[in-house]
């Protein structure tokens, strides 16, 4: 069983409030974009059949620039999502901006909302993430996943280490039939960010 952890610092250990419910949520994530010669995701919500965000690439390849925006249905960008590329470097980090990270004028709305960051030599290791913020209180989430089984937890950092978040493979409604593997299921608790854990759930599809 491949089991993968990795570090996520928060800034200030907030989250988007718009984006969260106060009860638990089941999204479905289709790997597919609405674009017909797109890369991308299209995630539904199960309650109600709307869409609740997408991903679109133009360009071959979901990493466009090192870059994909996480966007609500009608193209408004929650988050934009930035692959850090260093040379001759033993770890892999990514960076998480609030809305889009061109757009923005203000040097604190350009400074990235969550880190992520992987040591490449301990791609199957179990990691905590820490918090960025001053203190010795633990603040963040830590991401762990098995390919073999094909699924991921999100547990945030705290005492108890709550699950947040848990994606799997679909089932048909009677429960008993596999979807697509491209066809995912999302849960995700009260007072989750929907949009983080979706954020979350990209990077892990492209970490090495």
């Amino acid at each position: 069983m491949e089991i993968s952890s990795y570090n996520i610092l928060t800034n200030k250990g907030e989250l988007l409030p718009n984006l969260c419910s106060s009860s638990p949520v089941r999204l479905t994530v289709w790997c597919k974009s609405l674009l017909f010669h797109g890369d991308g995701y299209t995630v539904f919500n199960d309650s109600d059949g709307h869409i609740v965000f997408r991903v679109d690439n133009y360009a071959h390849g979901r990493w466009n620039n090192n870059e994909m925006v996480l966007m609500g249905p009608r193209g408004h960008v929650h988050l934009t999502i930035r692959h850090c590329k260093k040379i001759l470097s033993f770890t892999e980090s990514w960076e998480i901006y609030k809305g889009d990270r061109d757009n923005h004028s203000s040097r604190l709305l350009k400074e990235p909302f969550l880190r992520v960051t992987k040591d490449l030599c301990n791609s199957t290791c179990t990691a905590s993430m820490a918090s960025a913020i001053a203190g010795n209180e633990r603040s963040g989430f830590r991401l762990s996943w098995s390919r073999c089984d094909e699924w991921s937890k999100i547990h945030r950092l705290a005492s108890d280490e709550q699950l947040v978040a848990e994606i799997n493979r679909k089932f048909s409604n009677s429960k008993k039939i596999l979807l697509g593997e491209d066809v995912l299921t999302i849960t995700v608790q009260p007072g989750m960010d929907q949009a983080i854990v979706m954020a979350l759930f990209m990077i892990t599809k492209f970490m090495r």
